[in-house]
């Protein structure tokens, strides 16, 4: 382990709250690539960023038409995560879904959930954590069901 000096180096945001590609609103959980890039789930602005190495302003890569529940939106997103094929998942909090995004592409594909928020098997109620194991099933921190799911991911 090695020692830190105390001082942190701003690599996304910084620049107030707001909704520009320079600014962050409430950012909540973050997921670094091997290129550290790093995707923002940006809770207020109900979007997913993903901000380059040394970069000044982020992209859109899930969200950012407005929050609601279509597949080109979410709402509250919290958790995201990135697997080895460059998809994007989001729990998509207050919607009560998971959703995958393809960086480019203008709307997500539902995962998970989708059913309305619940406690059936087939239901989430405030997802905000994903996690993929060394098999590529896909768990989720199913907040309000006080619950961790696992399921199986369909590529």
């Amino acid at each position: 382990m090695g020692e830190y000096d105390n001082e942190g180096i701003i690599v996304a945001g910084g620049n107030g709250p707001g909704n520009q590609l320079s600014q962050l609103s409430c950012p909540t959980f973050i997921f670094v690539d091997k290129e550290q890039s790093v995707y923002i789930s940006d809770n207020n602005n109900n979007r997913v960023m993903k901000w380059r190495k040394d970069a000044k302003e982020g992209t859109i890569v899930a969200g950012g038409n407005g929050q609601g529940g279509n597949l080109n939106q979410l709402l509250g997103p919290r958790g995201v995560i990135v697997d080895d094929l460059g998809q994007i998942y989001v729990a998509d909090c207050v919607n009560h879904r998971i959703m995958r995004w393809c960086e480019g592409k203008g709307e997500g594909e539902l995962v998970v959930g989708g059913n309305g928020e619940g406690n059936q098997s087939n239901q989430l109620n405030r997802p905000i954590g994903l996690s993929f194991d060394n098999e590529g099933n896909l768990y989720v921190a199913d907040f309000w069901n006080h619950r961790i799911q696992k399921f199986e991911i369909i590529l």
